[in-house]
């Protein structure tokens, strides 16, 4: 099992920044992908990025140049860097880890508001 613990959501203005942050626990040595999924109001949920545990990104078109997600292998982290928010990035964030054997984990949603 792999439990996933997120922060760092909350109330910024267009323009503004907002760093979200994951730890993982449990199962962590064999977590091969990890990432951020959004879900916003009566839409659903999609995927923001991603990252394997090489390294290698993919991200949403909508989201390209302005978030960067990043990882810390040995502290089991990942991190979403999000700069230049736009009120249409609103939404419940989602960290999310996949295991070698394929198996889904999310961490409790973080509210992000992009409002002025």
């Amino acid at each position: 099992q792999v439990r996933l613990v997120g922060s760092g959501g909350g109330l910024v203005q267009p323009g503004g920044s907002l760093r979200l942050s994951c730890v993982a626990s449990g199962s962590t040595s064999s977590i091969d992908r990890m990432g951020w999924y959004r879900q916003a109001p009566e839409k659903q949920r999609e995927m923001v990025a991603a990252i394997t545990s090489g390294g290698s990104t993919n991200y949403a078109d909508s989201v390209k140049g302005r978030f960067t997600i990043s990882r810390d292998n040995a502290k089991n982290t990942v991190y979403l860097q999000m700069n230049s928010l736009k009120p249409e990035d609103t939404g419940v964030y989602y960290c999310n880890a996949v295991r070698l054997t394929n198996n889904y984990y999310w961490g409790k949603g973080i509210l992000v508001t992009v409002s002025s």
